[in-house]
């Protein structure tokens, strides 16, 4: 009998259900504050929607194509990975049911109480009372339906299926209804403490207290009430009427996505059958739409918003970011940075110091022209006002705005706007061809009328909400190498995509494949050579096949690979043969782990790349990305201490391979935990 071919690559989808499940450890982790682990919950649930939103939403087209018996995903066509996604998610999220439920007792060890409709105490009648006339009942939508009627659900919003039983002399029937938890409101009601007990109150749960007053026109024998909720397929329409703007286009898909398909019915196991058959008939649910059946609560993502409450000690302490030493509040930015290069890396240091930098640039009367792309922004961006603030002092401010950027382009349609009344130059791209880089460039008139560039790259968004818990590196410079090429990147976006060369960055979609290719067999030629050689990387992301065979090439002829992935890794570490010389870990902790970091060992001369692109097809070949080389040794020395100290995490780094994924590493002596030990790194380097 032939043995079972090895495969080559982990599944993509099932990979990402595999990093979820690593978010899902953080909720059940003892070391995590209870109300952090609650959170957890909150951002499994949120991930879960987004996945179905998107990945889920792609596999099904494809499943209802030709394609559908075609072996198209590692050796299983479209619709039996439909039926595997669907079962692992049932299992994690009945996982989820049984944490959540731990994290609640443990809670009321705590003198924190959740109190349901059937729960409420006399002492909380009153405030209950005055808090659902006031507040909630002008937000109720309450619509009345019958079972041949469509009913248009938004996506992944929670709705509560009311049945009711009317009875009267002639005759019986049931009466549904669908009631949309008000998502402008808070989902938890902090209920007024008694003594030193605490009470939360789901918002589902207040409005089924007052049915009563809701339904008080029908006389219904009994009433019972389940959560639904419906996740649709979150891919925009970019085709159609070519006389639209782009922007338009925009516009129009994002609110069709609100009644596009849906992937997903999430509902209340304890429904009655006939209720269940009748939302999926008004939905229009069929055979290859997920369904999955949970507990009394859905919409778990609220918990991301759980209330602080007053038990301070119940939550990560707030750790102040630490100072960046030649930088500061007081001083010119841009004056410290036209003599080296500064490292950012938040939320060790504090976005702030971009955000001043880009205040300086509006005000300095020698400064002409600001450049920067943008990807997402915060609900109150500094960013954007400080760009804005420029234009208004006669700047030219050309601003590259992604309204592709998916669950965030209403945000940044409506920042575009404002940003286009002040006078901003934008441009809004092309369909097809995301701009995802990180980078914005100044010009500056100096002494003898000649411009100088002061510039920065960054792994991440400029986005100060995400600044506080994503870790990410910003490289500020006046390197004018560099920034020579980085204003090639936006004459790229401005003149019709005309392909530029590059001498330092490595930008996609044109460069970045070949380039990583050609470094990648350096390092197999050094080791041939008995040189020093040896690959780090730290991704968010590893799904694309040819760089993942050419990893698996290196390996095969003896360079040492370590990778740090945070999320989708289809690369399979550790096999002989094959990738024996590869090893890959996982670290989830209080902060989002999101820098591209690339390290080639170059014969003992390390090249050290910051990029904003994972090794994915779609940041290779379909968006412009910038990878950036860190040229002052004592920053390239800062990388790699930083890598080092989260290669060798031994409380939070998962192992990923194909076998026993999310397997803590092995802990056989101290404590390392490397947000904790960067945080120490960083404070050191501070004081010197």
């Amino acid at each position: 009998m032939n043995k079972k071919q090895q495969p080559r690559f982990i599944n993509r989808e099932l990979s990402w259900l595999d990093f979820n499940a690593r978010v899902l450890q953080e909720a059940a982790h003892h070391s995590v504050p209870l109300l952090d682990r609650l959170r957890f919950i909150g951002i499994f649930s949120n991930n879960l929607d987004e996945f179905f939103q998107v990945r889920y939403a792609t596999v099904q087209r494809i499943a209802q194509s030709e394609k559908t018996g075609k072996k198209v995903f590692g050796g299983e066509s479209a619709t039996e990975l439909l039926k595997i996604i669907t079962q692992k998610v049932i299992e994690q999220q009945k996982e989820s049911a049984q944490i959540l439920s731990s994290i609640e007792k443990e809670l009321e060890k705590e003198q924190i109480y959740f109190v349901n409709e059937k729960q409420v105490l006399e002492e909380h009648k009153a405030f209950l009372k005055e808090y659902f006339i006031q507040k909630v009942s002008p937000a109720l939508m309450t619509i009345m339906i019958s079972e041949d009627q469509i009913q248009d659900f938004s996506a992944n919003q929670a709705f509560l299926a009311v049945k009711l039983f009317v009875e009267s002399k002639e005759s019986s029937t049931n009466q549904y209804a669908l009631i949309e938890i008000p998502k402008e409101l808070d989902r938890f009601i902090v209920l007024p403490q008694l003594g030193d007990k605490q009470y939360v109150m789901f918002l589902d749960d207040l409005i089924r207290y007052h049915f009563h007053l809701i339904f008080n026109f029908y006389e219904f024998t009994t009433i019972t009430s389940h959560m639904i909720k419906v996740t649709r397929d979150a891919e925009l329409d970019m085709e159609g009427d070519v006389s639209k703007s782009y922007i338009n286009k925009i516009v129009e898909s994002v609110r069709e996505r609100i009644l596009a398909e849906p992937v997903r019915l999430v509902y209340d196991k304890d429904i009655s059958e006939d209720a269940l058959n009748v939302f999926k008939h008004i939905l229009g649910m069929d055979s290859t739409d997920s369904l999955i059946p949970g507990g009394r609560y859905h919409h778990r993502r609220d918990y991301m918003n759980f209330p602080q409450l007053k038990n301070t000690n119940l939550q990560y302490e707030k750790v102040d970011p630490v100072t960046i030493p030649g930088l500061s509040f007081e001083k010119s930015i841009i004056k410290v940075i036209d003599k080296k290069d500064f490292l950012l890396y938040t939320p060790y240091h504090s976005f702030s110091y971009l955000i001043k930098f880009l205040r300086e640039a509006a005000l300095d009367p020698e400064v002409t022209t600001i450049k920067i792309t943008i990807y997402r922004l915060s609900k109150l961006s500094n960013v954007a006002s400080a760009l804005i603030n420029a234009a208004k002092n006669g700047k030219k401010v050309l601003v590259q705005i992604e309204l592709q950027a998916r669950f965030d382009e209403t945000n940044n349609i409506t920042y575009a706007e404002q940003m286009q009344a002040a006078g901003v130059q934008l441009i809004f791209g092309i369909p097809g061809l995301k701009v995802h880089s990180k980078i914005g460039v100044i010009e500056k008139n100096v002494k003898g009328n000649k411009k100088k560039r002061y510039g920065f790259i960054s792994t991440g968004n400029f986005n100060e909400d995400t600044a506080k818990i994503y870790t990410d590196y910003t490289l500020l410079t006046s390197n004018q190498k560099i920034l020579k090429e980085v204003n090639k990147v936006f004459n790229f976006l401005q003149v019709h995509y005309k392909l530029k060369k590059y001498k330092h960055l490595i930008v996609s979609p044109h460069y970045t494949h070949n380039a990583v290719v050609r470094m990648i067999n350096q390092e197999i030629e050094n080791h041939k050579a008995g040189l020093p050689s040896g690959i780090r990387l730290k991704l968010n992301a590893i799904t694309n096949f040819k760089m993942i065979e050419k990893l698996y090439e290196a390996s095969n002829h003896g360079v040492s690979i370590q990778m740090i992935v945070r999320g989708i890794c289809c690369l399979i570490p550790g096999i002989k043969g094959m990738s024996e010389n590869i090893e890959v870990i996982s670290i989830v902790d209080k902060y989002l782990e999101h820098p591209r970091v690339y390290v080639f060992e170059n014969a003992g001369d390390p090249k050290v790349y910051l990029s904003s692109a994972d090794f994915m097809t779609r940041n290779i070949e379909n968006r412009v990305e910038v990878a950036v080389p860190i040229y002052d040794k004592n920053l390239q020395n800062e990388i790699l201490d930083v890598f080092e100290i989260a290669w060798n995490d031994n409380v939070k780094a998962r192992k990923i391979n194909g076998s026993q994924q999310n397997t803590f590493v092995e802990n056989n002596g101290i404590d390392l935990r490397s947000q904790w030990k960067i945080h120490d790194y960083y404070k050191g380097k501070s004081l010197e």
